[in-house]
């Protein structure tokens, strides 16, 4: 569409607020609000940047939408670009991959890691209905938190059925991860106290289990346990991170009930906005949201913004906070300088602050340091798509086989998804015992493809699969997916070089290349899966511990079901392996020495 066109186009356009679309063959290119249609989408015929000079190019029809108010057409933006996604526009990503923990509301309240809380969830500050905290960027951190805190205070883990109708404590309780409500081990009143610890560490309170863990350390560290006084060490350093630091700052934030404080760091044509949140004083919860804003730094056409950072939160302003309830306060690194947005916050009640010195700019100084920590961490996934010529390699999953000498086959399939280990989606597969890397793998790949193909597996298709091994491994798994007619990329990564081996080519990437460095962690992941679950099915057929003086089959029943493979008990001190039942001092000595 050339500058005529559009003009002719703005000519029979209202003088009213509204939404407009640039279009092109039915595709939405541009979402944009106005306070006036006709002025608004007349000046695209002299846009102010050459990113929006190539759209109006490609445009061939441009669509609107009247509101009432300005207000309306506001939030109908954010709408329109949440649905179309449109390429021009700056746009959020969807969040709901972020890993959250969950409170729920049964009479013996459980946790759990998820993504996807249950319905009718609660924020942190509700007081009713299931409670959700965060969401959170690390999952790893995640997860060694809950993990402390069931250890702490024994909230149960399990599923609603498995609590159920219980007559006994389950292996949980034996291992001190529950502290077994179900049969009443613990009345409820005293669990539902140590459930509100729980929460209370997730609002911000991090002593309530950092102290207990630091006592426990000391004690074992004066036990000359060192090994476990190491391991509660590291386990404190995650606690302790886990909030991270701000806290004093947060105490200072202003009368405010809720305070959300902004941070924004861009690299190309990706940003990220890192979000803190202040409730009562007390700092309860932090994320980062990726956005995709091509040509950030220049300005929009037809707005008054500077673009770049500005652009930036006057976007995320608006498609976060339509479908949330907005803060008291928002602290901001700069002015968004979108003047729509501003009159809806003022009209709305919210006061926007861009601290200069204080308590507030040191806050806004975390959230722009948490901004500049993720941005462009997601990158080493295009790159890894434009490396192979892909069109997304946003979701990989990675295969491997162990064996020993032909016994005890299996196969692991973990997923990563944006760069992160989803171990929600790892599987894993007891394959035909048989001393043949590549047929084993031909058969590990049949079997994921069938699934797939047969709709049996719930999981997305990936973008991509990594093949543990050279080019036998490789042709082996072709073969299997060309044999069930799934059309998935794959490719190799041999590890003794590091070649990253195609179809077509093979490629010695620089050592220090991100995307490099993803299909490693990919690669050996699927490797230590696979180790793992070998490990365990060769413990259940024999062990070393059959040849252990005093280790009988019930003695090896219960450290198999305490530890939960050899390798583990390996690894365990001896005072660990005497707590055992039937276990004492000389018998542990002897294990330890023979393992």
């Amino acid at each position: 569409m050339n500058a005529d066109g559009v003009r002719e186009r703005a000519g029979s356009l209202p003088r009213e607020p509204g939404v407009y679309q640039f279009r092109a063959d039915g595709t939405t290119l541009y979402v944009g609000k106005a306070v006036e249609l006709r002025s608004r989408v007349r000046s695209y015929a002299d846009p102010r940047s050459a990113r929006i000079g190539r759209m109006v190019d490609r445009a061939d029809e441009i669509e609107i939408a009247v509101t009432d108010t300005e207000t309306q057409a506001l939030l109908l933006e954010a709408n329109l670009i949440k649905r179309h996604q449109p390429r021009y526009n700056v746009r959020l990503k969807d969040d709901k991959s972020y890993p959250m923990v969950q409170v729920t509301s049964h009479e013996a309240p459980r946790i759990e890691i998820t993504r996807d809380p249950d319905t009718g969830a609660q924020s942190a500050s509700s007081g009713s209905g299931p409670t959700v905290f965060g969401p959170y960027t690390n999952k790893g951190h995640v997860e060694t938190v809950v993990k402390a805190l069931r250890e702490t205070y024994g909230i149960r883990g399990c599923s609603d059925h498995k609590y159920a109708g219980r007559d006994r404590p389950c292996l949980d309780y034996e291992m001190g991860l529950c502290t077994a409500p179900c049969t009443r081990e613990i009345d409820l009143e005293s669990y539902r106290e140590d459930v509100t610890a729980v929460e209370r560490f997730f609002e911000g309170e991090t002593g309530i289990l950092a102290d207990p863990l630091r006592r426990e350390m000391e004690a074992a560290a004066q036990k000359q346990q060192f090994e476990r006084a190491a391991n509660l060490r590291d386990r404190l350093e995650t606690i302790e991170a886990f909030h991270g630091a701000g806290g004093e700052a947060v105490q200072s934030v202003s009368d405010e009930r809720t305070v959300d404080v902004l941070g924004v760091a861009i690299e190309g044509d990706d940003a990220t906005v890192a979000r803190l949140r202040a409730e009562r004083g007390k700092l309860v919860d932090r994320d980062r949201h990726t956005l995709e804003a091509p040509g950030a730094g220049p300005a929009r056409a037809g707005s008054d913004s500077d673009g770049g950072v500005s652009a930036v939160l006057a976007a995320f302003i608006v498609q976060y906070y339509a479908e949330r309830d907005l803060p008291d306060a928002l602290l901001l690194p700069e002015r968004h300088g979108d003047d729509e947005v501003e009159a809806w916050l003022e009209t709305e009640g919210i006061s926007v602050r861009v601290p200069g010195a204080g308590r507030e700019a040191t806050l806004v100084d975390l959230a722009l340091k948490n901004a500049r920590r993720n941005v462009g961490g997601r990158d080493e996934c295009a790159m890894l798509a434009d490396a192979l010529d892909l069109e997304s390699a946003r979701r990989i999953e990675g295969f491997d086989v162990s064996h020993a000498q032909g016994n005890a086959a299996v196969g692991s399939n973990v997923t990563f998804v944006e760069g992160s280990a989803e171990k929600s989606d790892y599987r894993r597969k007891k394959l035909t015992d048989e001393n043949d890397d590549y047929a084993n793998m031909r058969a590990l790949l049949e079997w994921r493809a069938r699934r797939a193909v047969e709709g049996r597996d719930d999981r997305p298709d990936p973008d991509l699969l990594l093949i543990d091994g050279g080019e036998g491994q490789l042709e082996a798994a072709r073969e299997a997916l060309a044999e069930v007619d799934w059309d998935v990329p794959a490719i190799a990564l041999a590890k003794a070089e590091e070649r990253v081996i195609t179809p077509d080519r093979q490629f010695s990437w620089p050592s220090d290349a991100p995307h490099l460095h993803l299909l490693q962690r990919v690669r050996d992941e699927s490797h230590r899966f696979a180790v793992q679950y070998h490990q365990t099915i060769r413990d259940e057929i024999t062990t070393v511990l059959d040849d252990v003086p005093g280790v009988g089959p019930e003695t090896r029943t219960r450290l198999l079901g305490r530890f939960g493979s050899v390798e583990n008990i390996r690894e365990a001190s001896l005072e660990d392996i005497e707590s055992v039942p039937g276990i004492g001092e000389k018998t542990a000595t002897t294990i330890k020495s023979r393992l």
